[in-house]
């Protein structure tokens, strides 16, 4: 069912109040469109995502008054800028961010929220007035980034805690036969689990592919995961620039703007009348990623140049 032309968003990116407008333009929208945002954290991504939202609408000649509102980590501030919302008669609520857009699905029922910045729907807990566009990968994306690093690599290696990665981990189960890869997964369900879990790999696993787990990759794993590469010469591969800069081989990541891009895109379509719930889930459509040649030296790796030509850092 189409809604109403919406003439007012609330963008929910973190805590700095902020307001724009849009020049008029192309987009058959009745009125000034007024939107909200939640920044949750005070980092650049946030704000290159805000930036690409803002110029994307722009771009579509969208009048529109954006309200932005930093919540600098602190969740408990979400509910202020949510009231304002209301009290505004926002046509929208953009949330950058996991605080943010658990605070949005949880108090707002009445207006359309797009999440960004969020690992993936779970976060979402099947609010039918949100839409979103998630920071995790398909597993096929990943797999096949995998294939193109280590193309002789076909045993992978994953530990993760099944109350977070069990779906995910079973995906990535499913997709690795068709790419010639076999996926050896090991369950850690606390802290304790993680040592012989990973010594259980070092005599099957040609890689190590880390998945976004706070039991398994936080600060307290990361030097014990790093050290094993580098002792039974098994690449890791990272979740973010950072693993790299740390010694992982490379990671993944995304173009923040892009991101930004794609929820002005969601967002635009719920202006025009779409119901929130019927627009799907999308991961991100732009894939960088860095490298660590130190690490691939120590590992007696070779990276084709192909592969360090398009990275977007390359740690020596």
């Amino acid at each position: 069912m189409k809604r109403a032309p919406l003439r007012g968003v609330v963008l929910l990116v973190g805590g700095v109040a902020l307001a724009a407008t849009a020049t008029a333009g192309a987009v058959p929208l009745e009125g000034e469109a007024r939107i909200t945002v939640i920044v949750s954290q005070d980092a650049t991504p946030y704000l290159e995502a805000l930036d690409g939202f803002r110029s994307y609408l722009e771009a579509q000649g969208v009048r529109a008054k954006i309200d932005v509102h930093a919540l600098h980590g602190d969740g408990t501030l979400a509910g202020a800028a949510l009231q304002r919302a209301r009290q505004d008669r926002a046509a929208l609520v953009l949330a950058l961010g996991s605080l943010g857009a658990h605070a949005a699905v949880r108090e707002v029922r009445d207006i359309p929220i797009v999440a960004g910045l969020i690992l993936s729907t779970a976060d979402l807990v099947q609010s039918p007035n949100a839409a979103a566009v998630v920071l995790e990968f398909p597993v096929e994306t990943e797999l096949r980034f995998l294939q193109r690093f280590l193309p002789g690599q076909h045993n992978v290696g994953v530990l993760f805690n099944p109350a977070e990665n069990q779906a995910r981990i079973d995906a990535a189960t499913r997709a690795a036969p068709a790419l010639g890869l076999t996926l050896y997964a090991r369950r850690v369900q606390s802290p304790k689990d993680l040592p012989e879990a990973l010594e259980s790999l070092s005599s099957r696993a040609d890689v190590l592919w880390g998945v976004a787990d706070q039991m398994v990759l936080n600060s307290q794993t990361a030097r014990h995961i790093l050290l094993f590469s580098l002792r039974h010469q098994i690449p890791f591969v990272g979740l973010s620039a950072t693993w790299v800069k740390a010694g992982a081989l490379y990671a993944l990541d995304r173009d923040y703007n892009d991101i930004g891009v794609q929820c002005g895109e969601a967002a635009l379509k719920i202006l025009q009348g779409a119901d929130p719930s019927t627009i799907p889930p999308a991961p991100p459509r732009k894939v960088v990623y860095s490298v660590n040649l130190k690490t691939a030296r120590l590992l007696k790796l070779e990276i084709q140049a192909p592969v360090l030509r398009a990275a977007q850092a390359v740690i020596e």
